[in-house]
């Protein structure tokens, strides 16, 4: 008879190791606000329910077959939980809840013109490594890591790391993208995960075929250059190298390389044009020292050209396109960090740091749409809407996506339902007409689409006519929450007539929480 000794050493460990948490650790609640109740988790469906019934208006003829799918946070066991032990206490964020993928597919069902749409909805989680663990043990297990005492953060992130051999969970739950005929949900704590469009099934992790083993941008962007069907990915990390910069074609990575920073930049999303990537080198970083101490043209590092311009935080850029020899980024900036740091006092269950919580609609925005001149090593910023209205979550026609394109989309933050609750909340959609100035001022002009009071958005997404010859001829497409009816929807907005009422709201059956991005996927690409 022969024994494994290693096996039974791990297996006498993790026994040891988890006695050690249960018997240090205490898994509390995060409660919710009432404000905040709306962000809570879900159950699964367990399959496609028809919401066909539940259709107010009518979903246009030239409205394409697809698949309308948006990722977000969505905690198992119940919701977040906080620790408390000898060592103090430590918290989760919101944003930190495992994914789960919100989908309403569109079908043709015979003649369009007398109503012939059939619509499905599904919701499922996003089954990453550490979903499976934990959905495995059917108990919570990853201690939380992000906020609270420094020596319980301290200890959670070297239990985890002994236990699993990974100091917190693989949450997947900010976007989804397609590249070469595949789906993919993705959060930059980790690789992507392959997603079955249709049944929403997680597949597999997704390594490059095992050339990419570190973070993978929330935000990929295809390659401008003619021709090109290429994907261009980042990926940040807290050791070196801190930022490396990949080029996809098909299955492969055909391109890699470490632009030598000094320092962890928490870059969400990246700009591309025909010639070049543009990275938002902004100063909210990932350093390990601070925490221990409480605190298309292929080129190299030394072909990248830095520019200064006023610190803020830019997470999401609407576009970027070359004009002759100037490179304009179009993008929401904002003045602070929209991440609270470790110190975040524990009964703030909310995300928004305090410089970023306003208390009347009378105070100066956070994020508002600017634009980025680069030329001959000068940058010109301005703001294009100035500070009326605060948005983020933007969207173009994908096809002006690294060219000049005349009209953007996003959501609009509620300043006063933000602040009360601690986490953004989206009041409305705006629509910007970059190349029509305002007609009192130097700004650009903006149509806005706003919500019945207490109703909220998350997920918006441009859809083009399949008809449409003009680059703002389509749909917005969006989930929205009413919180005094607890009924969730969503909402096409014709984008030729944006101020009026929607062309059509369809109910769901269940709440849909508050989450990240959205995409409208054309069936024809799908299958």
């Amino acid at each position: 008879m022969q024994i494994d000794v290693t096996k039974t050493f791990k297996n006498t460990s993790g026994k040891v190791l988890d006695f050690l948490v249960d018997s240090m650790f205490e898994f509390v609640d995060q409660e919710f606000l009432p404000s905040q109740s709306k962000f809570g988790p879900v159950d699964e469906l367990g399959g496609e329910v028809a919401v066909t019934s539940g259709i107010r208006g009518k979903i246009p003829d030239d409205f394409p077959e697809g698949i309308y799918i948006r990722n977000g946070p969505n905690p198992l066991f119940g919701g977040l939980k906080s620790t408390r032990s000898v060592l103090g206490q430590s918290s989760h964020l919101w944003i930190e809840g495992e994914g789960m993928l919100h989908a309403l597919y569109f079908s043709r069902d015979g003649d369009v013109s007398d109503g012939g749409w059939t619509v499905h909805y599904n919701n499922r989680h996003v089954e990453t490594e550490t979903f499976k663990l934990e959905k495995q043990r059917n108990k919570l297990s990853f201690l939380p890591a992000i906020g609270g005492d420094l020596p319980a953060i301290l200890s959670a992130y070297l239990l985890n790391l002994l236990r699993f051999g990974k100091v917190n969970k693989y949450l997947s739950n900010t976007n989804v993208f397609e590249h070469s005929g595949k789906f993919y949900s993705i959060a930059e704590n980790h690789i992507p995960q392959e997603i079955d469009i249709i049944t929403l099934e997680t597949l597999g992790n997704w390594d490059v075929s095992g050339a990419w083993n570190r973070p993978f941008t929330s935000h990929p962007k295809g390659c401008r250059a003619p021709g090109s069907e290429e994907l261009v990915i980042l990926g940040v990390d807290a050791v070196k190298p801190f930022m490396e910069i990949g080029i996809i074609s098909g299955i492969e990575l055909i391109h890699k390389v470490d632009l030598k920073l000094n320092r962890c930049s928490l870059c969400h999303e990246l700009g591309v044009t025909e010639r070049y990537n543009v990275i938002m080198d902004f100063p909210l970083t990932l350093e390990l020292n601070r925490l221990v101490n409480g605190g298309p043209v292929q080129g190299d590092a030394d072909s990248v050209r830095w520019f200064k311009v006023e610190p803020n935080c830019t997470f999401h850029i609407i576009n970027s396109f070359e004009d002759g020899d100037e490179v304009v980024v179009w993008a929401c900036k904002a003045p602070d960090s929209v991440i609270p740091g470790p110190d975040m006092a524990l009964n703030q269950f909310g995300w928004l740091p305090r410089k970023l919580k306003p208390t009347s609609t009378s105070q100066e925005n956070d994020f508002s749409p600017d634009e980025l001149n680069i030329q001959g090593g000068e940058v010109n910023e301005r703001y294009l809407t100035g500070k009326r209205l605060s948005m983020d979550f933007p969207m173009i026609n994908g096809a002006f996506s690294g060219y000049k394109n005349g009209y953007g989309y996003a959501q609009v933050v509620d300043s006063v339902a933000s602040s009360a609750s601690g986490m953004l909340k989206y009041s409305g959609l705006a629509k910007l007409h970059f190349e029509e100035p305002a007609e009192v001022s130097l700004e650009i002009k903006v149509e806005t689409h706003m919500f019945e009071e207490n109703s909220f958005c998350s997920g918006a997404s441009f859809v083009p006519n399949r008809r449409g010859l003009e680059e703002d001829d389509g749909w917005v497409i969006t989930f929205v929450h009413n919180e005094d009816t607890n009924i969730s929807q969503v909402y096409m907005i014709d984008t030729k007539k944006f101020s009026s009422e929607p062309v059509a709201q369809i109910t769901l059956p269940c709440r849909v929480p508050y989450g990240f991005h959205g995409a409208f996927i054309p069936i024809s690409s799908s299958t």
